[in-house]
């Protein structure tokens, strides 16, 4: 089997971006799965979420899954700030680590637009398909390029961050930055009591208040809570670089299809011009990006529909390691617009 985690590179040059400054020779780092057909009509693009890289995508590719290599070409680009893209971790001064430049979705979607049309020749995808982040990047995709996207999956995302969710983001920031070690991000080790604060904020958000109820977390054979919080979310972020988790959320909090140059901070503008076939869909009990987000969305859209998973694995809902119930909920939907 090859290594899932090669990837390629493509090399965008100096790029400016849209707070004015420049991102020399940045590199979007991807990986594809399966071959482009001949008339390139077989081209799906899978979108990465916060601090994911390409292989963790693959719980929806492989022989005999929705997204199988022998049927589809899936392009998986990975976000700048993840540690494999251009990132604060990755990059020389004067643009290295709290020096690292703003980066916004639509920064991200500029180049990888420019990565289909100039490696692969691909103008039109079969479908645009993310969860999380990965949803506000394909919402852009769409509304940016729309004869290029006809079909669209967005998985508990939205078309921009709400404020409640600025505001969880801020205190993961906070956490982060709290650390002795921090030192503006000139640290000379990984803040370690930072990025475990940073874990134990994120668990209170990721799940719903019904799974904790429900003990849902003891299914991976801890004991109690306090377990579940030290085995596993002390160490989810262990090995990252705090200045890239600094700079995805960054790029989160900033986020809104509309901010740009297109659409002028139009939000309605910026949602009507999404022509694809569009399933959009929020988990009930998601903490981040709430299914009234996507409502509204929906009804300024023109060809979308609302499918709110059932399930009160909240954020999570729509992961890998989902629940069988969640699982076959969203590859239902996936199904029905490739097929």
């Amino acid at each position: 089997m090859p290594d899932s985690k090669q990837y390629e590179i493509f090399d965008c040059g100096d790029i400016c971006l849209q707070s004015g400054e420049v991102l020399p020779q940045a590199q979007l780092a991807f990986k594809t799965y399966g071959t482009l057909n001949q008339d390139r009509s077989n081209a799906v693009l899978f979108t990465t979420w916060f601090a994911a890289r390409h292989w963790q995508n693959e719980w929806l590719i492989g022989k005999g899954c929705v997204l199988d290599p022998e049927r589809w070409f899936i392009i998986v680009p990975n976000l700048f700030g993840n540690g494999l893209s251009s990132s604060p971790s990755t990059m020389p001064p004067p643009t290295d680590r709290g020096r690292f430049p703003h980066i916004t979705i639509y920064d991200n979607v500029l180049q990888q637009q420019r990565l289909l049309m100039e490696r692969f020749g691909i103008d039109r995808l079969a479908l645009a398909i993310g969860r999380s982040m990965g949803a506000m990047q394909v919402m852009q995709w769409a509304c940016l390029y729309p004869d290029s996207v006809p079909r669209l999956i967005a998985m508990t995302g939205a078309a921009r961050t709400a404020p409640h969710t600025y505001v969880f983001l801020a205190g993961l920031k906070a956490a982060l930055t709290a650390d002795c070690e921090w030192r503006g991000g000139d640290y000379e080790a990984q803040p370690s009591a930072g990025l475990r604060a940073f874990g134990r904020v994120y668990a209170g958000w990721i799940y719903s208040q019904s799974w904790y109820r429900e003990q849902r977390y003891r299914e991976d054979g801890v004991a109690s809570l306090e377990d579940f919080l030290a085995q596993k979310w002390d160490t989810n972020f262990a090995g990252r670089d705090a200045n890239d988790l600094l700079s995805h959320l960054d790029t989160w909090q900033q986020f809104d299809i509309s901010r740009n140059p297109v659409f002028n901070g139009n939000i309605e503008r910026a949602l009507s011009a999404i022509t694809a076939r569009s399933i959009l869909m929020p988990c009930r009990s998601d903490l981040y990006f709430p299914p009234e987000d996507n409502a509204y969305e929906v009804s300024k859209m023109p060809n979308a529909e609302l499918r709110v998973i059932p399930s009160i694995a909240g954020h999570r809902a729509s992961g890998p390691g989902s629940d069988a119930a969640d699982l076959a909920f969203l590859e239902k939907a996936i199904v029905e617009l490739l097929h």
